[in-house]
């Protein structure tokens, strides 16, 4: 990648993080545009899990990768910190590959 494309993405990358809140006391947003955009920013978290969970180089990952998922994000609803999640979701994983579930 040319160097130039790069300096423009990285300028237009800061110009959108400077801008929010410079414009935030200016721009006043509909309610219902509020709650398309927190529907919109819930539903693009959802499917970026369901495809990393699903997935590995375009094929079925498998049932260990998205039940390991799964056990994760039920510890992450029962409020478990962080590293206990991913060192759940990891060790289901790798506990069923160990035990023959792909």
């Amino acid at each position: 990648m040319p160097m130039s494309v790069l300096l423009v993405i990285a300028a237009g990358t800061f110009a959108f993080r400077f801008a929010g809140p410079l414009l935030r006391d200016r721009i006043t947003l509909p309610d219902r545009v509020k709650e398309v955009m927190s529907a919109a920013a819930t539903v693009l978290l959802v499917a970026l899990v369901a495809t990393a969970a699903l997935t590995s180089n375009r094929h079925f990952a498998g049932w260990a990768l998205p039940i390991g998922v799964a056990v994760g994000g039920l510890a992450a609803w029962r409020k478990a910190p962080f590293i206990v999640v991913v060192v759940i979701a990891a060790a289901t994983t790798a506990g069923l590959r160990l035990f023959g579930v792909n």
